[in-house]
């Protein structure tokens, strides 16, 4: 083969390589359509929710509470203690809460998280008339739901079980009111 027959079969073969490139790089690439999920099917399944894990705590009296025990209520349950300031604030946010929404399937659940909370706790709640659930908490409860790691954090769950929000610091009594009334 001489040098000129050659340099076409190279030439050949590179234009075949660089269209064949080029080629892919035009071609349009195909996806499927997009599917739209209907905003009320979506809210139906629920599937990216998370159920609330279930627990058992002994309130302040001792007896002991499951999570379960409140099936069917919208409910607000706030990891606290009673040195916390900011916790300290939102207690009456709470106690208003449950006072205007009990009757409509609100719970309220506060876990202490204090050392030694069976001896400080109940005291607290006497001096500060909560008149909703107080339960002792303790790691492995925290730690289901995700290690609290600051206080207060609030979860609001749904009729369902599912956590639909999860607030981290202190938040004002609209905030709350504003989630309640969208699940009651």
């Amino acid at each position: 083969m001489n040098n000129k027959t050659f340099t076409i079969v190279l030439a050949v073969i590179g234009a075949i390589i660089v269209f064949g490139i080029v080629k892919i790089n035009i071609a349009p690439i195909k996806t499927a359509p997009k599917k739209e999920i209907p905003q009320e099917l979506s809210i139906a399944k629920k599937s990216y929710l998370k159920s609330a894990p279930e627990f058992s705590l002994k309130d302040v009296n001792g007896r002991e509470k499951k999570l379960s025990d409140f099936k069917g209520k919208v409910i607000i349950i706030d990891f606290w203690a009673t040195w916390c300031p900011p916790c300290r604030e939102e207690i009456p946010h709470f106690i208003s809460l449950y006072n205007q929404y009990k009757d409509q399937g609100l719970e309220v659940i506060g876990i202490a998280l204090d050392f030694n909370g069976e001896k400080v706790v109940p005291e607290f709640v006497s001096n500060n008339n909560i008149n909703y659930t107080i339960l002792l908490g303790n790691e492995e409860v925290s730690g289901l739901y995700g290690d609290i790691r600051a206080i207060p954090t609030t979860f609001i769950v749904d009729k369902d079980g599912n956590i639909r929000k999860k607030y981290i610091g202190y938040n004002d009594k609209s905030t709350f009111e504003r989630d309640i009334k969208e699940l009651i």
